[in-house]
């Protein structure tokens, strides 16, 4: 027992170096900061690149000249849904016919609201992030885009409510 004992004190006193420097036990710098306060980045300011405003023009566009062939295509089906008879007759037929070409005539504005998601997520694997004024540029294409494609949506689900009762 006494061996393990003078052995410890040994190994001890081993650690321990003689003099020299030893480290200020004061506060470091680092620990007078508040981790509860956000750190302060600079952000990245510059104007929307012009080949994104172009490419999200298009796309707003490519979806509105959609809606208007959707709108279009919706009023016949409205109309033939209104006149629709009992459940597969032949009115009722030719009012899901033109609903059904209805729903092919959204295909530009669901595109567009899909390339528009795909452009944010692109420059997000790429870039590891979007630009302030991009980000912005992007959602607002697809605010105006997405308040597009939930309009026709309604319309399409208000004629299928019709000829299902």
């Amino acid at each position: 027992m006494r061996l393990a004992i003078c052995l410890s004190v040994l190994t001890l006193s081993a650690c321990a170096a003689p003099g020299g420097p030893y480290p200020s036990l004061q506060p470091r710098a680092a620990e007078a900061v508040d981790p509860r306060v956000p750190v302060v980045r600079p952000l990245n300011e510059r104007p929307v690149s012009a080949l994104l405003a172009a490419r999200l023009a298009a796309l707003v566009e490519q979806a509105q000249s959609g809606d208007a062939a959707f709108d279009g295509a919706m009023t016949s089906a409205e109309r033939l849904a209104a006149a629709a008879g009992a459940a597969q007759s032949e009115t009722w037929i030719a009012a899901q016919e033109a609903l059904t070409a209805a729903i092919a005539a959204r295909r530009p504005t669901a595109t567009a609201l899909g390339d528009i998601d795909e452009i944010a997520a692109t420059s997000l694997q790429t870039n590891r992030g979007i630009a302030p004024n991009d980000l912005a540029a992007i959602q607002r294409a697809a605010a105006e885009v997405g308040t597009l494609d939930r309009r026709q949506a309604e319309r399409v689900d208000a004629i299928q409510r019709r000829l299902a009762g």
